[in-house]
């Protein structure tokens, strides 16, 4: 199982290439990975389209994906152990949002396209797996 943060979504809808958005392509064309979009990343990345068509076609574009809930109590106790843990080692995850992904990411299993140092000590200590 693989997701993709908001900020490879947002640059994905834009149009440059970049690695990770070349990364995402390629798994949104590949029928061999189960790609997931988690409703915090939805809202994030929707937030940010100005034109009502913009936005209908990514709404159309990403409606083709399953939501998953990123949140739950499980989830909260976790995000909350992993920033306590990382603010020990001296590093502070600057996003709420960024910890819940990464805590979904951790306790099922899943593959994160990211480019966002607030995952970093989350791959380096917490175990995060990139795609």
């Amino acid at each position: 199982m693989i997701t993709a943060d908001s900020s490879i979504w947002i640059d994905y809808f834009k149009g440059p290439a970049t690695p990770h958005t070349e990364a995402l392509d390629a798994v949104l064309n590949d029928s061999s990975h189960e790609l997931v979009l988690l409703d915090v990343v939805l809202m994030e990345v929707l937030r940010g389209f100005r034109h009502p068509q913009e936005l209908r076609l990514a709404k159309q574009a990403l409606a083709a994906l399953p939501v998953v809930t990123a949140g739950g109590e499980a989830i909260a106790l976790l995000a909350a152990d992993i920033y306590r843990d990382l603010r020990h080692k001296g590093l502070t995850v600057r996003s709420p949002i960024d910890l819940l992904v990464g805590a979904w990411c951790i306790r099922n299993d899943c593959d994160l396209i990211q480019n966002d140092r607030d995952y970093d000590g989350m791959v380096a200590f917490m175990g995060l797996r990139g795609a």
